[in-house]
């Protein structure tokens, strides 16, 4: 089962989503307190939806997850590295902030991949997420929302 993790007490508010956890081991390496969070329990299948970008969760009701469709696209190579660069930042100061968390190993690899990536190989306009598009790619592919 997959996790997403909202922000408590904030039912049918939009912008609530703080993270998504893929197992339960990777929901008990975020950096949360747990019971200030309104941790619900999804299939794979929209969590892999919500991780490629193509559909958000942006509220919950109860228990249930509201998902709403996305369409992503990057238009040039600028607008792909911009999102990307802001990514970097966020795992390099995750990183750095917890080097004794039990997941920062995948973290630093996948630092690695994006900053090694050679982006000039992607045809623009790009219609899809660059998760979506490493997948596709069969490399490494974590969604921003992942980083504890």
């Amino acid at each position: 089962m997959a996790y997403f993790i909202f922000l408590k007490n904030l039912d049918n508010i939009e912008g609530t989503l703080s993270r998504i956890a893929e197992t339960e081991n990777d929901l008990n390496n975020l950096n949360i307190i747990k019971d200030d969070y309104k941790i619900i329990e999804e299939s794979q299948e929209n969590f892999d939806l919500v991780k490629f970008s193509k559909k958000s969760a942006n509220k919950y009701n109860g228990n249930t997850i509201i998902f709403e469709n996305l369409q992503i696209y990057y238009i040039n190579k600028d607008s792909l590295i911009g999102d990307i660069e802001i990514y970097k930042k966020n795992i390099k100061n995750f990183i750095d902030l917890n080097p004794e968390n039990k997941s920062v190993n995948k973290w630093i690899n996948y630092l690695d991949q994006l900053t090694k990536f050679d982006y000039t190989t992607i045809s623009f306009p790009l219609n899809t997420s660059f998760e979506e598009y490493f997948n596709d790619l069969n490399l490494t592919s974590l969604s921003p929302l992942q980083l504890p």
